[in-house]
């Protein structure tokens, strides 16, 4: 019988195991247990009412899992243990992995590859204990997908400082950053700069976006910049051009993918433990041959979502990073989990749309992972780009 007792839960091929030092297992397994007993309890009335409980942070920020006891710092930062860690955190809900990543892959990614080694070195003791919260600011009102190109946010130097007028969408956890990483157009040289821009900063005015149907407990904004004044300390020292954010956002991508199959992980549990408890027409449901068939189906997607995954960051973690890898993991695993999710939504029959049950929450918000860090069409256009030598970007 396949057993979901590892840390990372159901992992029939035992990628984790041969991936992971016993340290690192043991930091999941605490994650796991916290996030049973302190968090998943608190996530039905979270999503009713949209909001991020404070509780959820301050379950997690003790165990320290940017660095946690016994891990090495070079696996602690690797690709391979933060994906494993945003596997267990989405296995409990998705808008947790996305308020997680937002400081563990989002800001301090930004900040460790952006800045110079000084400010680095400066900034991560902090970003680690949460003492300083960020976000990442890139997405506009107009622009997502052809943001590259398109990107409207300005800078302009003034003395021994900066201007920057502009706008931002989709920005998730603003309400509680200290900090955020905002990326202008230069109107000097016309190259994309990335400024630390405190939220309290003058001119800095967040709106949250309300009306969500995935992702409802994780809050997003629009931010308008209006005249906001940073020093050239703020500046990111190595950013200096749009290639240098495709070099951040590769290094991230593979977080999103990790995400999408712990999105199916959950997806799994939920409806494994509904089929095992419910009974129709005199026999538990879990016994029935169509029933099993999908059940087969749902850890088929996981595993081989696992699969790209842990060969994913094992690349990255030994300096092999290719655009094209990143988004066919990021469009594969995100398609499996739209169909994984679906399939358990169907399963819990009428059910299944009850927040009770968990299933709901991962068949929605399946929908946003579909979606962003780049969309299934502008991911596939990447490999495609690298099996033809052709781009088809317009």
């Amino acid at each position: 019988m396949l057993s979901n007792d590892a840390p990372a839960g159901f992992d029939p091929l035992g990628f984790a195991e041969s991936s992971l030092s016993p340290a690192a297992l043991s930091a999941l397994a605490s994650l796991r247990q916290t996030l049973e007993t302190e968090v998943r309890p608190l996530l039905s009335a979270a999503w009713e009412t949209a909001t991020m409980p404070a509780a959820i942070l301050d379950a997690l920020v003790p165990l320290e899992l940017m660095q946690p006891a016994g891990v090495t710092a070079e696996e602690a930062t690797s690709s391979t243990f933060s994906g494993w860690r945003n596997y267990v955190l989405a296995r409990t809900d998705v808008s947790v992995a996305t308020l997680y990543n937002a400081q563990s892959g989002l800001f301090r990614t930004t900040v460790r590859l952006g800045g110079s080694s000084q400010q680095a070195e400066a900034l991560d003791p902090d970003i680690r204990s949460f003492r300083q919260a960020g976000v990442f600011a890139l997405t506009e009102p107009a622009h997502g997908s052809d943001i590259a190109g398109g990107l409207e946010t300005a800078a302009r130097r003034d003395g021994d400082g900066w201007v920057i007028d502009g706008a931002k969408r989709w920005i998730g956890g603003a309400d509680t950053a200290d900090l955020l990483a905002v990326f202008a157009r230069d109107r000097g040289d016309g190259q994309v700069k990335a400024f630390l821009v405190p939220t309290t900063a003058e001119g800095v005015v967040l709106s949250r976006i309300d009306g969500k149907v995935s992702l409802r407990p994780m809050q997003n904004f629009d931010i308008a910049f209006d005249g906001v004044r940073v020093p050239e300390s703020a500046r990111l020292q190595r950013v200096e051009s749009w290639r240098d954010v495709a070099r951040i956002l590769g290094a991230m991508r593979s977080d999103v993918a990790w995400i999408a199959a712990g999105a199916q992980a959950g997806a799994l549990d939920a409806t494994v433990r509904y089929v095992r408890q419910r009974e129709q027409f005199g026999r538990p449901l879990g016994g029935f041959q169509l029933v099993q068939e999908k059940l087969a189906r749902m850890l088929g997607n996981l595993t081989s979502s696992l699969g790209i995954v842990v060969r994913l960051s094992a690349r990255q973690d030994r300096g092999e990073l290719a655009d094209e890898n990143s988004a066919l993991a990021k469009m594969q695993t995100a398609r499996l989990a739209r169909e994984t999710a679906a399939l358990g939504r169907e399963l819990l029959g009428g059910n299944g749309i009850l927040l009770d049950h968990d299933s709901a929450r991962f068949f929605a918000d399946t929908e946003a992972i579909y979606s962003y860090e780049g969309t299934h069409e502008i991911n596939a256009l990447l490999v495609g780009r690298a099996l033809t030598g052709h781009s088809a970007f317009v």
